[in-house]
Parts: structure tokens; sequence; C-alpha cells
């Protein structure tokens, strides 16, 4: 405001000094009223700023004595305003924080979905590829693995097996993930025998998995990398479904091959597959 203030007095100068040159120098009587009617004009717009500062003047006292007002409210209403600042400071943060794990979260959801699309493959082999536990999980089902009670792998056990190794294999995403074995059985004991109950059956017969994907391909094996690979056995702990019909109790004698989570992938994976 203060310089157009100082604008228009200058402009106001200049009209002025070219007034009093103009009266000295000759000038015509039309360009004298010329002048004139300039310098009236000028005279106009500075009356006309003039005006409006003092009506922003007075607006901005408004203001503050509005503020002022409310500031007393809200110390008589035991308003901290000082806390006020703090927590809307905090929620800035929160939110900013938020954002930040909503980016994070959309980055782990495209790799839990590129994942996803590459274990794709294996269900062409007649694997079911799901998530259990909030682990993705590839199911092998135990009797095309397996005789009834015994640990040694079939042929057709051994063909799906070498299938999936090469799948990991020759993928670099996936040979650099790390798995488990997990071994499962149904419910019915063991009569004995030299794995005494299912835990032992469960255990050697993840171990047997295990051991072939890691053998390497010269001796016939997947070839994979035994740094990325375990074994665990569950028993009859983690069924898929009750075991109370014989097509139950086949499902749940399976072989699974846990992709197991990296540490920034630890949330709920099941929400992202719905």
């Amino acid at each position: 405001m203060s310089m157009r203030r100082t604008t228009s007095w200058l402009l106001l100068g200049s009209a002025l000094l070219a007034f009093t040159g103009a009266a000295g120098c000759g000038y015509s009587e039309e360009e004298m009223q010329a002048k004139v009617r300039e310098i009236e004009a000028l005279k106009g717009q500075l009356a006309d700023q003039e005006r409006q500062n003092k009506k922003a003047r007075g607006e901005l006292d408004d203001a503050k004595a509005q503020v002022e007002q409310l500031r007393q409210q809200l110390k008589n209403a035991g308003v901290d305003i000082s806390k006020l600042n703090a927590n809307l400071e905090e929620q800035s943060k929160a939110l900013e924080e938020y954002r930040r794990r909503a980016e994070q979260l959309e980055q782990i959801k495209k790799r839990f979905e590129m994942l996803r699309e590459k274990l794709q493959a294996l269900t062409k082999l007649g694997l079911n590829v799901t998530v259990r536990n909030n682990r993705m999980v590839i199911q092998l089902p135990g009797d095309v693995l397996f005789d009834p009670g015994k640990e040694t792998l079939k042929k057709d056990g051994q063909d799906i097996l070498l299938k999936v190794a090469e799948v990991v294999r020759n993928d670099a995403a996936l040979s650099q993930r790390s798995f488990q074995v997990a071994g499962h059985t149904d419910s019915d004991k063991l009569a004995g025998g030299r794995f005494k109950d299912n835990w032992g059956l469960s255990v050697m017969r993840a171990r047997e998995v295990l051991a072939y994907l890691i053998e390497t391909t010269e001796k016939g094996g997947g070839g994979l990398s035994p740094a990325r690979w375990s074994a665990a056995g569950y028993g009859d702990t983690d069924p898929v479904k009750p075991n109370d019909t014989p097509e139950n109790k086949l499902a749940n004698r399976r072989c699974e091959l846990v992709v197991l989570p990296n540490v920034e992938e630890m949330l709920d994976l099941k929400t992202l597959a719905n």
C-alpha cells in the first residue's frame, strides 16, 4: 500500500513538474488544460488509494481484535494454544508417516503380485499356489510324492519336483528368495516303526524333498541353492481340512514349499491376496 502511495505521489509530482515546465515553455491553452486534467486524475487516484488503505487498516484491526477475542475465549475454556499447535504438528507428522507407509505398502503389494504371477506357472503342473498363515505356499500332494507311511520319493514325485526346481532356478527373482519345505500328515496314528509318530514322518518327508531339490543337476537333482532352503515337520497339527473323510485326509497328507517373506513383507498378505 505504501509503495502504491509513493508511486502515486511520484506520478503526481512528475505531472506537476511537467505542468510547470509546460507553463514556462509557451505551450498552448489546450495542452495546458490537458495537463490540468491529468493532474486532477492523479489526485483522484491518490484519494482512492488512501481510502482503500484506510479501509484495509480498519479490516486488519478488526481481524486482530477477533483473533484476540478467540484467543481469550480459548484461554477461558482451558485450551492451551501452545499445546494445540503442538497437536497440529503431531498430526501433520502422523499424516506424513501414513503417506510414507502407504507408499511402502503399495510397493510391497506390487512385489507380492509379481511373485504370485511368477508362481502361477506352477499351477499348470496341477499344483496349488495359495496363501496360508500369512505365507505364500506351493502345495504338493503327499500321495504323489510318497507311498503311505514311507519317506522315499516316488518317480512321479521326483518329476514334479524337477519341474518346480526348474521354474525357481530359471527365474532370477525366485532363485533369490528363501523357501522352507514343510511336511504334513493326516491324523491317522503310525503303528510303530522307525518314525515313531507323525512328527517324525513329516520331518523326514520334508528332508527328502529338500535334499532332492538342492541336489546338483549333474546328479539328477533340482540344483537349487542350499543356503536358501530349510525343512520342517508339522505332523498333523496344521490340516487344511478336517480329518473326517478319506478325501480330506488325502488333502492333509502333503508337502508345502513355503516362500519365506522378507522383513519388509511382514504384513497381512491375505488382505493383498483378496
